[in-house]
């Protein structure tokens, strides 16, 4: 157990640092943050201070360090905006898209889940094409196309929902139905293929051969079975909810993180930026640790050809 977390470990520092150092990178070899920042148009010392100002006029290998020694230390540099603590910006957004992605995984689960195992133990039924028809068409549309749909029809045509800023408890509707419809969409088809297969299982014929009322073979042996390939799923799953965060925030003015890294991303704000980019490579690296965990328990012979 203690080799398989420090490997698991190993790997994820090396994914972060592989992360960032290419954001790092990227960002200085596409453009000029001076020329950004400051403007084209601004006179040559203007544009020189400001690199000095912020260390840019160092060689990349110089300003990589620092960076490195930086993050060893826990500072993630300041913004160019209003010279703040790069860290303090993130946060401050931070938990009105957290609420955003919890409320969407709450619906996604709630909806999509249900949906598909009933759909599989309603196999051809009426139940069933309806889950099939409305996955397709969740799947089909992306999210920003669904956001300015129920836009127009929601918010401009009957005026019943606000359509941007998070002021109210109503503004959640539109963001989390725009996230959810396609999210829950995947979680349908994945748990009825999940279900069917289990279904079909010699086990489970087993329990039906020895009287199990089927409800209880369902939930006790069909149900944990077909959670194992869920789990997998899920694990993707926070990455497809970190992105349609980013482009749902910016359809319906959400003031959260995916909105700062767009509006830093054309500012050229590196710290901020990077800030962003690796909150979400740990988040993303510690939802697939907890995935592995996820598996050990929930198969234990997993555990044991590693061991």
């Amino acid at each position: 157990m203690l080799s398989f977390v420090l490997r698991k470990g190993v790997r994820a520092a090396i994914t972060v640092l592989l992360l960032a150092t290419f954001t790092f990178f990227i960002l200085r070899l596409t453009a000029d943050p001076a020329a950004v920042m400051v403007g084209l148009e601004a006179p040559p010392e203007a544009l020189e201070a400001f690199r000095q100002r912020w260390g840019l006029d160092r060689s990349l290998f110089e300003q990589y360090v620092a960076y490195l020694n930086d993050l060893a230390s826990g500072n993630f540099g300041r913004s160019f905006v209003g010279d703040r603590s790069a860290w303090e910006v993130v946060a401050e957004r931070l938990p009105t898209t957290l609420l955003l992605m919890g409320v969407t995984a709450l619906v996604t689960f709630a909806i999509g889940i249900p949906l598909g195992i009933v759909a599989a133990l309603r196999r051809d039924s009426w139940v069933d094409r309806l889950a099939i028809s409305t996955s397709v068409a969740g799947l089909s549309l992306p999210n920003y196309v669904v956001g300015l749909l129920l836009i127009l029809l929601f918010g401009v045509s009957l005026g019943l929902l606000p359509t941007s800023g998070n002021a109210t408890p109503w503004h959640l509707i539109l963001p989390v139905a725009t996230m959810a419809t396609g999210d829950a969409a995947v979680f349908a088809r994945f748990a009825r293929s999940a279900m069917l297969d289990v279904l079909n299982q010699p086990f489970m014929r087993t329990a039906s051969a020895k009287g199990h009322a089927r409800p209880g073979a369902v939930l006790w042996h069909a149900l944990p079975n077909a959670m194992i390939p869920l789990v997998t799923v899920v694990g993707l799953y926070v990455g497809r909810l970190i992105v349609g965060a980013v482009v749902t925030e910016n359809v319906f003015a959400w003031p959260g993180v995916g909105s700062l890294l767009v509006m830093s991303v054309q500012n050229r704000d590196l710290a901020v930026v990077q800030t962003i980019v690796i909150l979400v490579g740990v988040t993303m690296v510690a939802t697939n640790l907890a995935i592995d965990f996820a598996y050990r328990w929930l198969d234990p012979r997993i555990a044991g050809e590693e061991g």
